[in-house]
């Protein structure tokens, strides 16, 4: 059976239905823009009519007759008058057309009365900075406009300015950081004290933006993140900081929310990172969340100086190599980590002129956990010994290629205790805690583009990836789940990413199967004689 073709408006019509579509769209919109007066005065009428309707409902009914009897007065007299008729029916068509008209509310363009003055006092503030004697037409005056100068502002349901513009004099040392960071306290003590402002300096412009960052969510567990080997998820940040987003579990759901990654291994340009922070900052508890991660893809060795027992939950774990607390642990542990790197790099090394791949035991990340290296040094120097972190010098400089990776912690107050090759290979850097802006600089090596807080929950900090930018930083909460203080959800949430107990050498050995018969003659002795 041949098969019928379509018909032509179905098979080829389909530009023609377009073109008609649009010439039909075009004819109305011409004939409304045509109609409108019309349209404006037909709705006019009909409100009017409707003002007329309610205006009788709402007249009570002994008086509605002197009502009517002066409408009809009205429209007598306008009928008796010369031209009545046609002035009546203007006036008609003209309140037709103003109440028909669509009115749009009107936008308020300016600040209100407080919201002015709170500007003109910041405008006053900022002219000894920004004004020159010898300027002929300066921008900032005692008594002047503040509209000139700040173009662009926002105010929070406080009153309090949540963004503003400010435009400064191309004679301004905006290169400068003593000066930039004059402005800065300024502006941060003027808008309002107690929350974070950012400051973007444009230069090219000659503008600085100024605007309040929210709080860093603090509700965030210790979980397995989405990463790849090699990745380290240290806490959470800005959205516009990071062009990159995680899922993380948020009690019943999830949500997206932006990390700051630090990628290790072989080729990484960081590998090695330093944690300061004020005591209760959250030191530990970051150290505590890279170790569960780390013990996903390798093997993790701790020293703790300060010998509190904050890692006690990683003993005899899978992965967990030693947790030493003491200065002869710690020496031999660290002096064994630095004869495991040059191990690795001979193998690597033989294996690449062999034109064989590394072997699996120098693929498997090594990861070194120092935790308060100054306290060990300390009791070394007291003890006639060699400091630990002299042991520290040939992971940090040739950990990269052996896939070795070295965390170091210490307070903000003793990083002058810190050797030179700690403070020259870890170019990963992160200060948790309430801190000086010279603190900020001399950790980060330069300072943030934001105002620290004096009081910042525990975990909350800023993080430097080499030469990136300065971060805020979150760390996500993960406490010691057997401290007193943890509560029951972080606890849990700890205890599920830790690994598995391992077996000893000599339970394993104890396990194995014995033979239900021993044989006659054992290797290397001699067979014992029958009895005759």
């Amino acid at each position: 059976m041949a098969r019928r073709p379509l018909p032509r408006i179905l098979s080829n019509g389909t530009a023609a239905i377009t073109r008609g579509r649009e010439l039909t769209r075009s004819a109305v919109d011409s004939a409304t823009d045509v109609l409108h007066p019309l349209i404006t005065i037909a709705r006019g009428l009909r409100r009017l009519a409707a003002a007329g309707r309610r205006k009788w409902v709402d007249t009570p009914k002994d008086k509605r007759g002197p009502l009517l009897f002066f409408v009809a007065s009205v429209l007598l007299v306008v009928a008796l008058v010369p031209y009545g008729p046609g002035f009546a029916l203007i006036a008609l068509m003209g309140a037709a057309a103003w109440m028909g008209h669509e009115r749009t509310a009107r936008a308020r363009t300016g600040p209100d009365e407080p919201q002015a003055q709170r500007l003109q006092c910041l405008y006053e503030a900022l002219v000894p900075y920004f004004s020159v004697p010898d300027d002929p037409a300066p921008l900032f005056t005692h008594g002047g406009e503040w509209d000139k100068a700040f173009p662009s502002y926002e105010f929070d349901d406080t009153g309090r300015i949540s963004r503003l513009v400010v435009r400064y004099p191309a004679y301004f040392t905006d290169g400068e950081a003593e000066a930039r960071a004059r402005i800065e306290q300024l502006l941060h003590a003027k808008s309002g004290r107690g929350r974070e402002y950012h400051f973007a300096w444009n230069e090219e412009g000659n503008e600085l933006t100024v605007a309040v960052l929210p709080p860093l969510p603090t509700d965030i567990a210790a979980q397995r993140f989405v990463t790849a080997p090699g990745e380290t998820v240290l806490g959470f940040t800005d959205e516009t900081g990071v062009q990159r987003t995680l899922p993380v579990a948020d009690g019943e759901g999830h949500r997206d929310v932006p990390p700051v990654v630090w990628r290790t291994g072989i080729r990484s340009t960081e590998p090695h990172l330093l944690v300061a922070g004020q005591p209760g900052s959250g030191t530990t508890t970051l150290l505590r969340s890279v170790a569960l991660q780390a013990l996903q893809y390798g093997d993790v060795l701790i020293v703790e100086g300060s010998g509190t027992g904050d890692y006690a939950c990683l003993t005899g774990r899978e992965g967990v190599l030693a947790i030493e607390c003491g200065l002869a642990g710690a020496l031999a542990s660290l002096e064994w980590a630095a004869h495991e790197t040059e191990r690795r790099l001979i193998a690597a090394n033989r294996a690449r002129q062999a034109g064989h791949p590394p072997p699996e035991d120098t693929r498997r990340p090594l990861w070194i956990l120092f935790d308060r290296p100054s306290v060990l040094g300390h009791l070394a120097a007291a003890d006639g010994r060699d400091d630990p972190q002299a042991l520290l010098h040939v992971p940090l400089r040739h950990g990269r290629a052996a896939n070795v990776t070295v965390v170091v912690a210490d307070q903000l107050d003793c990083l002058e205790a810190l050797s030179d090759s700690v403070r020259q290979h870890t170019r990963a850097r992160v200060v948790l805690g309430p801190a000086l802006p010279d603190q900020l600089e001399e950790v980060l090596g330069t300072r943030p583009a934001t105002t620290p807080t004096a009081e910042v929950p525990p975990g909350r900090g800023y993080a430097r990836l080499g030469p990136g930018p300065v971060l805020r930083l979150q760390v996500p909460a993960t406490p010691d789940p057997y401290d007193d203080a943890t509560s029951e959800a972080h606890r849990l949430a700890v205890m599920d990413l830790l690994p598995d107990y391992s077996t000893p050498a000599d339970a394993a050995a104890a396990d194995e199967e014995v033979p239900e018969e021993l044989p006659e003659t054992i290797a290397g002795a001699e067979p014992v004689p029958a009895e005759s």
